[in-house]
């Protein structure tokens, strides 16, 4: 058997998991490489065998409680042949003593409790075409206007662990649109919607109630435009499914969110669209 290397990415090589990861058919964003490496640098891993691309994996460090493992791809031909466990070991190491969360493809569910994750509940990527709606009345702010302060301490109520780099990039990056809403001077729920290889994701959507996420949702639509979008929602809010079906849109295929440990508790009744499958 040839040598297969395993080494950290360059920030630069990220976007070769991303394309791996469109091949695969995941529809990521068109900016979701550099957003992806703000937050953990480290945390990418690429396996070499004979000086060409076999695997990739991540498993991002969010603070020195948890960590999220995504992007875990063997190249097609090389499936089967043991790369994909050594990088995966590769990428639990680097999580260290931190509870690791991930959205794994159900079929491999099985799997991923062999190696200490248990499920959390079902999340359903619905997608679908809608038109254009007219910009709602009210409260409503460009997300880049809100004090990153208060939407730090909004996200911390629906992600286990603080996220500050991975937000400012997410927000502030161009072609990513993000909304708010206000009230009284409360941040009552935000979302960002961006392009992707196909249509647009919207994620987050984090909102207090359903009706909340609606007008926040019009907004992105508003100011994004209509088209194929995808949202990714919990299965086990029933206010964001019946969002999603209100729009229009169809599930498109699910993922287990599963958890190697307990995590702080999260509000996730607030969670209209979850951010993304690949960093959590």
């Amino acid at each position: 058997m040839s040598e297969f290397i395993i080494r950290t990415m360059r920030p630069d090589e990220i976007v070769l998991a991303v394309d791996w990861a469109a091949a695969e058919g995941w529809n990521p964003g068109l900016a979701d490489a550099p957003c992806f490496a703000a937050e953990d640098p480290q945390g990418f891993f690429l396996g070499e065998l004979e000086g060409k691309p076999a695997a990739v994996i991540s498993c991002v460090n969010y603070g020195t409680q948890f960590s999220f493992l995504g992007f875990y791809i063997v190249r097609p031909d090389l499936r089967g042949q043991g790369y994909g466990l050594k990088i995966w070991d590769a990428a639990i190491a680097h999580a260290d003593r931190r509870v690791i969360g991930l959205d794994g493809v159900v079929a491999q569910q099985a799997n991923y409790q062999k190696s200490g994750f248990a499920l959390a509940y079902a999340n359903v990527r619905y997608g679908g075409t809608v038109a254009a709606p007219p910009a709602p009345s009210g409260r409503i702010v460009a997300l880049t206007d809100v004090p990153m302060a208060l939407v730090e301490a909004d996200d911390a109520t629906v992600f286990p662990a603080p996220r500050p780099a991975f937000l400012r990039a997410w927000i502030g990056t161009p072609g990513h649109i993000g909304r708010a809403l206000l009230r009284d001077g409360r941040l009552i729920g935000w979302g960002v919607i961006r392009p992707c290889r196909s249509g647009r994701k919207i994620g987050p959507l984090v909102a207090d109630d359903r009706a909340s996420a609606e007008i926040i949702l019009s907004a992105l639509l508003a100011s994004a435009g209509g088209g194929d979008i995808f949202l990714d929602v919990p299965a086990v809010n029933h206010d964001a499914v019946a969002l999603a079906q209100g729009l229009g849109l169809s599930p498109v295929f699910e993922t287990a969110r599963m958890y190697t440990g307990a995590i702080p508790p999260m509000r996730i009744d607030r969670v209209f669209g979850v951010t993304t499958f690949e960093l959590g």
